[in-house]
């Protein structure tokens, strides 16, 4: 069975400053993975490589044994929420049924069946009385939520997300984590950009450290060490570390 992912030495630069260089890993089919690393490590930057988003100075990126534009049907991708034009006059629901794009084709009309999966995807994220609201006039929590109900409609193979915990309340984060276990469970790929140390070991089964390069990767009991996290984070760490127990309420 091949990877979900494959990266091979990816590098991108941005004018004259490597963001990224030769970023190089795989990550195996069923997995739920999270991304970490210092600010200006390039997390976000790996993510849209990887996706043809932005240009890369060299190096690929295969999924599930095939070039991107042959698999992306089967790619959900969720961006930061700080990148979407939320003043856009839609609906909750015309958001998510984009999601079924990929199964309708782009310049065909949805169909009901099409609309009643979207529906049923604002359902499971406890968004369905907001079915009609307009995007801008939700909260961002809420905001989220209904791109992650447009990514589940998507039923996608892999899913990629950049920070999808940021600024969500406690609600919403339950929502996250218990969807991506779900399609952990369905044997789905989950990729993501995470920023929490504190949770990162709870949430994720397979991390990649990143500080423009990779540092390590590989199951999260071999690659969340103190060691690797020293070796990624640097001085930072100790600042991290003190504002986790801080939060947990056994300031150090």
């Amino acid at each position: 069975m091949s990877d979900a992912l494959d990266v091979q030495n990816i590098t991108v630069a941005y004018q004259e400053s490597t963001v990224l260089e030769n970023a190089d890993f795989s990550v195996p089919q069923g997995k739920l993975v999270g991304i970490v690393g210092p600010n200006g490590a390039g997390k976000s930057t790996l993510l849209k490589a990887v996706l043809d988003l932005v240009p890369k100075l060299h190096g690929r990126a295969v999924f599930f044994g095939e070039e991107l534009k042959k698999v992306r049907s089967r790619i959900g991708y969720v961006p930061q929420r700080g990148e979407v034009d939320w003043d856009f006059p839609t609906s909750a629901l015309d958001v998510v049924t984009m999601g079924r794009y990929g199964h309708v084709g782009l310049f065909r009309r949805p169909r009901k069946h099409d609309k009643e999966k979207a529906y049923e995807c604002l359902k499971e994220l406890g968004m369905e009385q907001y079915a009609k609201r307009q995007i801008r006039e939700l909260s961002g929590g809420q905001q989220q939520r209904v791109f992650l109900a447009r990514a589940m409609a998507q039923d996608a193979s892999l899913y990629i997300m950049d920070e999808p915990f940021a600024g969500v309340d406690a609600k919403t984060e339950r929502a996250i984590i218990l969807l991506m276990q779900k399609w952990k469970q369905e044997n789905k790929t989950i990729i993501v950009v995470h920023h929490d140390l504190q949770t990162a070991q709870e949430y994720f089964d397979w991390m990649i450290l990143l500080n423009k390069h990779v540092v390590a990767q590989g199951p999260t009991e071999e690659v969340f060490t103190k060691e690797k996290l020293q070796e990624t984070y640097g001085g930072q760490l100790a600042f991290l570390e003190s504002s986790s127990s801080e939060k947990a309420g056994n300031p150090s």
